[in-house]
């Protein structure tokens, strides 16, 4: 209670009412994969040239990374987290900086991998004052090192940075850890201990060393990094988990990983704020034996099948990818342009030029019942997304939209109503909550994704004594009923016509 303690007027600020929900973010996607280089915690890019710059372009024949960040952001997607899975255990290139015989500072790549190797590094004095650290990265090694700001080779040309005038006075604003760390897409730098408080010593181009790519294929292993369970520091899925802002999570042809589908849906089940893209496996020719239900019968993934072609921008030529990357751009494009409770389906897969198989409507029969979400050609419509089914075998949860809506709902009233925790829990706490559930879910009724010509067809909201008892009472717990009735997708659409004879009685 607030204090009056002498005479006056007392103006004060008190709040009454709901509090607005804002909707949480549906379309940031995660991607697992291999990339030529970067770093291997988690990080946001918001557009093509984003990746390479961070992450570099296309490499390897069997590599599909690369491919399905562009078609995830051709297709509509803005926003993506990039796992980059290296084998565990790698090593990480790094140079030690001298000043005399002891230690400077140590340069290190940004990320574990043989790509390291190929960064060189370049000390001088600064332009105006301290030194000035110049950073050069081959995706192709040369044959011989030189040094691209004298030499007038120009192929292949590096990618460079140039960071001058650092200073080792940790107060300066050019503190090189700070005008490095953070900035570089290629390097980190450390000071090292026993520092002198010199800055190093002038150094000719010179490589990094000691970074490899392990020994053996990809496992499991690689892909979950339950080995880098610390904060801030955490790889693959167990990196995703520290990220709230991703809503879909995929990885390109992870059918081959032994365990990888299931890891991507459990990681998905766990959370219950994010839903999984799952591709067939490249050659899946087999329509009677494709059924991803009888491994995974999950409400929290989607299936499609086939592979499509795409044209290869470094070969000119098209190549085979798996459809995920583009799959999540179109979810993307379907959440900002339509709404989540919008089926990702029937919509145009831009970037594709052929598909793998094509499937007819008989097949198409067979697959759809399974969960399998075809990608079709239609003549004069081009290639389109012909499925919107989740792999659930319960009919509640059979649509991809009607699962993403009540992620959306369920996350997006957790974090509306954190304000809710502590507050004394009694009658007028009971109404402020139903009415800020009201508010947010007649808004979500206005915008389509629920049935219903008017909200109280559309959803109901219970907190009183009928929902708790006083025990839950007693025990801290406020219990709130909601119920929803999600839009479903028309996915069949009839036309019944028959003959009548003009004028005759026809009976409604």
């Amino acid at each position: 209670m607030p204090e009056y303690l002498s005479p006056g007027v007392y103006v004060e600020e008190i709040e009454l009412g709901a509090k607005p929900i804002a909707g949480v973010s549906t379309s940031t996607a995660g991607f697992l994969g291999e990339a030529e280089r970067g770093p291997t915690i988690p990080r946001l890019v918001t557009s093509w040239l984003d990746y390479q710059r961070v992450f570099g372009g296309y490499f390897g024949a069997d590599k599909y990374l690369p491919y399905s960040v562009q078609g995830f952001f051709d297709n509509g997607g803005q926003r993506c987290y990039i796992g980059r899975i290296v084998k565990t255990g790698a090593g990480t290139a790094s140079l030690k900086l001298h000043k005399g015989s002891a230690d400077a500072l140590t340069v290190e790549a940004v990320g574990e991998g043989l790509w390291g190797t190929r960064i060189a590094v370049k000390v001088a004095a600064g332009t105006f004052s301290g030194f000035k650290l110049s950073v050069f990265y081959w995706k192709d090694a040369p044959a011989s090192l030189y040094d691209p700001e004298t030499d007038q080779k120009t192929q292949p040309r590096p990618v460079m940075e140039m960071f001058d005038n650092l200073s080792v006075d940790e107060a300066s604003s050019d503190y090189y850890i700070k005008k490095v760390n953070g900035i570089s897409n290629l390097i980190t730098v450390y000071k090292e201990t026993g520092d002198s408080g010199e800055k190093p010593d002038a150094l000719s181009i010179t490589y990094l060393a000691g970074g490899n790519d392990g020994v053996g294929a990809l496992v499991l292993a690689d892909y979950t990094r339950t080995d880098t369970n610390e904060p801030g520091k955490r790889k693959g899925l167990s990196g995703f988990g520290e990220v709230d802002d991703i809503a879909m999570v995929y990885s390109p042809n992870a059918q081959p990983v032994a365990g990888l589908v299931g890891a991507l849906i459990n990681h998905c089940e766990i959370l219950k704020d994010r839903f999984a893209i799952i591709d067939a496996a490249q050659g899946s020719a087999g329509i009677s034996t494709l059924d991803p239900r009888s491994d995974n019968d999950t409400k929290y993934a989607a299936f499609y099948y086939p592979w499509i072609r795409v044209v290869d921008p470094v070969a000119g030529m098209r190549r085979l990818v798996p459809p995920g990357g583009h799959m999540a751009g179109i979810y993307a494009r379907t959440d900002v342009e339509r709404g989540v409770h919008k089926a990702p389906a029937n919509e145009v897969v831009r970037g594709a030029v052929d598909l793998e198989f094509q499937i007819t409507k008989g097949e198409q029969d067979i697959l759809n019942p399974r969960g399998v979400n075809c990608i079709r050609f239609f003549p004069g419509r081009g290639i389109r997304v012909w499925g919107g089914r989740t792999l659930s075998s319960d009919p509640l949860w059979k649509y991809i939209n009607v699962r993403r809506l009540f992620i959306y709902l369920e996350e997006s009233i957790d974090e509306g109503t954190q304000w809710v925790v502590f507050e004394p829990n009694n009658e007028k706490l009971w109404a402020r909550v139903r009415r800020t559930l009201t508010e947010f879910l007649t808004r979500v009724w206005r915008d389509g994704a629920l049935m219903g010509t008017k909200p109280e067809e559309a959803f109901f909201v219970k907190v009183d004594r009928t929902t708790m008892t006083q025990d839950d009472i007693d025990n801290g717990r406020l219990i709130v009923l909601i119920g929803v009735a999600p839009v479903k997708p028309a996915e069949f659409v009839i036309f019944r016509i028959a003959q009548y004879a003009g004028g005759s009685d026809v009976s409604e």
